[in-house]
């Protein structure tokens, strides 16, 4: 038997006018993507740097790029090589169909840098990656402020994630580092998310006062910027949050709060939808 409050969250849908989806790394879970929830996580699908004993934290370092950049891209190009061959879960493709069939205005704000939802057909100008891309480059210096694609390939020696291959700016000819606010970091270039920032804000701008659901999937509490994101969003008029997350779900009311996976919650809010 199906809960009422999914009832409910289906409701919230059909009379919404926007749909806003903030998504953390448990977004990916379903579409086989580890997750890196704390040190012995990360090690389970890494464990070459427990052998090193390197927690996320460090590996994802930039410092790497100074000091040994074969060594900072084993990590990154790997993540790349993973990414590309990704194929995003189908509830990707719900919440894009629920935005035609509703029609709803859209937009897209998630922390993770794998490209997943332009990959399932969202339009980049309609996606906010607060923390960058790792399909887009920028110098490592940085030497200018230009970012470009990702189209490097890495072959990664997993014994000792060492890439043998690194790539380079086009300007300097000194190492390349992928576009992504890392840990203690301070020299990314925040311009092309800025650019996204403000198309998000004209987004929210032109649905002011209109009905807007939030549905958050895969949020944790570790670097809460999505969680807090979500809230902030839940304060304005009109809005409503539906968060996902199978761990930390507890959201205050009027919101929703859903144990689970992003798939499992989806496709019974999805059932009730074609009901």
């Amino acid at each position: 038997m199906i809960e009422p409050r999914y009832a409910e969250a289906a409701e919230t849908i059909r009379n919404a006018n926007a749909l806003v989806v903030t998504a953390g790394a448990g977004m990916g879970i379903d579409s086989g993507l580890p997750d890196f929830r704390g040190n012995q996580g990360f090690w389970n699908s890494y464990p070459m740097y427990e052998r090193l004993g390197l927690s996320f934290f460090q590996a994802a370092n930039p410092e790497h790029f100074d000091d040994d950049p074969h060594f900072g891209w084993g990590f990154y190009g790997h993540r790349t090589n993973l990414y590309r061959e990704t194929i995003p879960h189908i509830g990707f493709r719900m919440l894009l169909d629920w935005s035609k069939e509703f029609d709803l205005d859209y937009f897209v704000a998630t922390s993770n840098v794998d490209g997943q939802f332009q990959k399932a057909g969202y339009p980049d100008d309609r996606v906010l990656e607060v923390h960058g891309s790792i399909h887009h480059l920028q110098c490592t210096v940085p030497c200018h402020d230009n970012i470009w694609a990702n189209s490097s390939a890495y072959d990664i020696d997993e014994s000792t994630m060492r890439s043998k291959n690194v790539p380079k700016c086009p300007e300097c000819q000194r190492v390349a580092r992928p576009n992504i606010l890392m840990f203690s970091d301070y020299s990314w270039l925040s311009k092309r998310s800025a650019i996204q920032e403000d198309n998000f804000d004209n987004f929210l701008q032109a649905n002011n006062n209109k009905k807007i659901v939030v549905i958050e999937m895969g949020a944790g509490s570790t670097v809460p910027t999505i969680r807090h994101l979500s809230e902030q969003l839940g304060q304005r008029r009109g809005a409503t949050v539906l968060r996902i997350n199978p761990r930390e779900p507890q959201i205050r009311s009027p919101h929703f709060s859903f144990s689970g996976g992003a798939v499992e919650v989806l496709t019974q809010i999805q059932d009730l939808l074609e009901s």
